[in-house]
């Protein structure tokens, strides 16, 4: 199929090995347009596919439940490799790797990096089999290149959207760090999570920028919202409830830590933490998110009151320093 590897061949064999009858099929936003040519090749084996509609930002939002209410004995998740170990509903996932030239964007990379003599390469999943090329295509460039190996995920180099480990293993050892891969979320983190230089090759457009000033001024967002909350009486403890985002012990701390500290805390459970959901919640002044980073991260400005990362929080308690935070990271909780 155009643009990625869906392996449909191992969909195939993965049905026929499960005799699967209904199948829940479930992708995020920029794959989705494939996901009726998907079913056909589901459905020619036999089986019913049902095309998840709702949005799915990462791998920790795998619809066990959802598969249960519909009768599904097999979830095929595309996009992301596997995180959540549930063993409810046999998983499949398909890392659907990119089947585009990075070649212009990364040539476009170089000429921004030429004050940076050693280079950190990162990128999503969808992007990994290009990065011994890339390596190769910045060493004759006369940079030094390194990929980071934390161990906590499945490849080196790999980042993730609350993992950034992988860059930050060996932020103390480049000058700036190149992302090979679309949209700014990704590289947003690890410029935030390494407090270096980040560059986004992009090959779906052949270009690439700096995110740095991006990151400089969200760092003062998220600093002003520190300061908002400061002044809060009252604390909505925001917890997930898509499987890969229950941290309801972090939560629990947060709640205790609030008291302590004479505030008020509510625990607020939901599958989408939404602005609109949270405008139901009047008497709540601010709020601590213990599950995805994106919805502190992606919609800041669409929140009527502070919301902040649990590192944040702290700060707000004087637990931590905000020099220290930055060190640890905002977004990894």
């Amino acid at each position: 199929m155009k643009g990625f590897d869906f392996e449909e061949q191992r969909i195939k064999q993965e049905i026929l090995k499960l005799a699967a009858k209904r199948v829940l099929l479930q992708m995020p936003q920029g794959l989705k347009p494939q996901a009726t040519a998907i079913a056909k090749t589901v459905e020619a084996c036999g089986a019913i596919a049902v095309i998840s509609a709702d949005p799915c930002y990462g791998a920790c939002d795998i619809l066990v439940s959802e598969a249960e209410g519909l009768g599904a004995d097999l979830i095929v998740h595309f996009g992301h490799t596997k995180m959540v170990r549930q063993t409810r509903i046999p998983t499949l996932y398909v890392e659907a790797r990119a089947n585009v030239s990075v070649d212009m964007a990364v040539v476009h990379a170089i000429a921004l990096l030429n004050d940076y003599a050693v280079v950190g390469l990162t990128t999503s999943v969808q992007h990994l089999e290009t990065l011994k090329q890339v390596e190769q295509t910045l060493k004759g460039a006369g940079k030094t290149v390194l990929i980071g190996n934390a161990g906590q995920l499945e490849y080196a180099g790999q980042v993730i959207g609350c993992n950034y480990s992988n860059a930050k293993i060996i932020a103390d050892q480049v000058d700036a760090f190149l992302f090979i891969g679309g949209g700014v979320f990704h590289a947003l983190g690890i410029a935030l999570g390494t407090s270096k230089p980040t560059i986004i090759a992009d090959p779906y457009d052949s270009r690439a920028y700096s995110i740095t000033d991006q990151a400089q001024r969200l760092l003062k967002q998220r600093f002003a919202s520190i300061q908002e909350a400061a002044n809060a009486k009252t604390f909505g403890v925001l917890v997930g409830l898509k499987p890969g985002q229950q941290r309801l012990d972090s939560a629990l701390w947060v709640k205790a830590l609030a008291e302590k500290n004479g505030r008020e805390a509510f625990i607020l459970a939901g599958r989408d933490l939404t602005p609109e959901a949270l405008l139901e919640f009047p008497s709540i002044d601010s709020y601590v998110n213990t599950a995805c980073p994106r919805i502190s991260l992606d919609t800041p400005g669409k929140f009527q009151k502070p919301i902040l990362t649990v590192n944040e929080f702290m700060v707000v308690c004087g637990e931590d320093s905000w020099e220290n935070m930055l060190k640890k990271g905002l977004f990894e909780n």
